[in-house]
């Protein structure tokens, strides 16, 4: 009886974490860039003296969604989108090197590029300042362009290139602030085969019909896991009857 109900309390347990990173998908469906979580159930025997009689569930993380949303065309020349895989370097909130697939980018008043959540993008030589300017445009090589003030377009002058960088998947782990981070902690080179699109932002690549879907999904199996542990407390109670009577 005792197995029943632990298999049943375990599963339920990791029903509920699976369910957090479900809902945490579903709740950035419109985040720009956003690469889904992925997660996976698995059993794992009990460690410790005694018998291997206990198996309980786990579920764990086992990376991220690495397909490329769609793009949405903005007409503001400084969102941009990657061109395949790829990241643009920004500053975390420590002053480390991250990166990110979100490309919302403004000037705030000091000059500073900076991401719609207030990272500071990173050139080849650091975080990038752009002086005032009557037009601002990314190239495909994340060249920034700026007309200055009270000039035409033939006065165009490049004054920074955001850091683009490739190291692939493998080698990046996800921090809670939602930015990529080199595993071993050192900074990816600069990849000039990483492109943008300006005028574009991708969206999440979150499928909002599957995760609805496995929302339900787990709901059910929640219930169920419920229904066992019922069950077992149903069993036992009819078995200390049987003891009392005899």
């Amino acid at each position: 009886m005792d197995k029943l109900l632990y298999v049943a309390m375990s599963g339920a347990k990791e029903t509920m974490r699976a369910q957090a990173a479900n809902n945490h998908n579903l709740a950035n469906a419109s985040t720009t860039g956003f690469r889904a979580d992925l997660s996976a159930f698995r059993s794992q025997a009990l460690s410790g003296p005694g018998y291997a009689s206990r198996v309980y569930a786990t579920d764990s993380s086992v990376g991220w969604d690495s397909s490329v949303g769609a793009q949405i065309p903005t007409g503001n020349p400084l969102d941009v989108a990657v061109h395949g895989p790829g990241y643009i370097a920004v500053q975390d909130a420590n002053g480390n090197e991250a990166y990110t697939r979100a490309g919302d980018l403004h000037v705030d008043p000091t000059g500073q590029l900076m991401t719609a959540t207030g990272q500071q993008v990173l050139g080849d030589g650091g975080p990038i300042s752009v002086p005032p300017a009557a037009t601002t445009s990314v190239a495909a090589d994340g060249t920034i362009s700026v007309v200055p003030l009270g000039q035409g377009p033939i006065t165009s002058a490049n004054v920074a290139r955001i850091k683009l960088v490739n190291p692939g998947d493998a080698a990046l782990t996800r921090g809670p602030d939602g930015l990529f981070h080199m595993t071993d902690g050192s900074e990816a080179p600069s990849d000039a085969t990483v492109t943008l699109s300006s005028g574009v932002l991708e969206s999440s690549n979150v499928n909002i019909a599957s995760a609805m879907v496995d929302m339900i999904e787990l709901a059910r199996r929640y219930e169920l896991q419920i229904k066992s542990m019922h069950t077992a407390e149903d069993d036992a109670t009819s078995a200390t009857k049987l003891l009392q009577s005899s």
